[in-house]
């Protein structure tokens, strides 16, 4: 693997951490609530964060990806905790998926990463460009917990 793909994945491992740091001292009860203003609440951060990295990887590809299609019900642009059910992964569930996707990522997609397929909408034509697009769309959601932490 080249040093760049290589520095990827410690990027998407080391930024994920992060997420799952900013978890820390948060309850599965805090988690559930929205903030007066906010239209989420943390735990539907975690399954968007989680379900973004599969839906541009399938967008590109065109191919399956390990998320089951109900996630789009639940986290998927537009969608908020109102639209949870039974069914839906919970916060100590949701977490246990964020630790482990980024080693997901690099078994599935490690020596998938310059492929080239027809750009997005975005232009993008690569796993790795989908990834970096995906690195920045996770710190604005990682931003969104801090945020929702600060008005629990």
């Amino acid at each position: 693997m080249e040093e760049r793909h290589m520095i990827l994945f410690k990027q998407l491992e080391t930024y994920r951490e992060d997420v799952l740091d900013s978890l820390n001292g948060v309850s599965a009860e805090a988690a559930e609530i929205v903030p007066h203003n906010f239209n989420n609440n943390i735990r539907w951060n975690m399954g968007h964060i989680y379900l973004d990295q599969y839906l541009w990887i399938e967008t590109l590809t065109k191919e399956k990806t390990d998320v089951p299609d109900v996630f789009r019900n639940w986290f998927g642009y537009g969608t908020t905790p109102v639209h949870f059910s039974a069914e839906t992964p919970s916060y100590l569930e949701l977490k246990k998926l964020l630790k482990e996707q980024p080693v997901k990522l690099l078994e599935n997609y490690g020596s998938r990463l310059e492929e080239v397929y027809p750009p997005t909408e975005m232009g993008m034509r690569t796993i790795e460009q989908v990834l970096i697009r995906t690195i920045f769309h996770e710190g604005i959601h990682l931003q969104a917990i801090n945020d929702i932490k600060k008005c629990l």
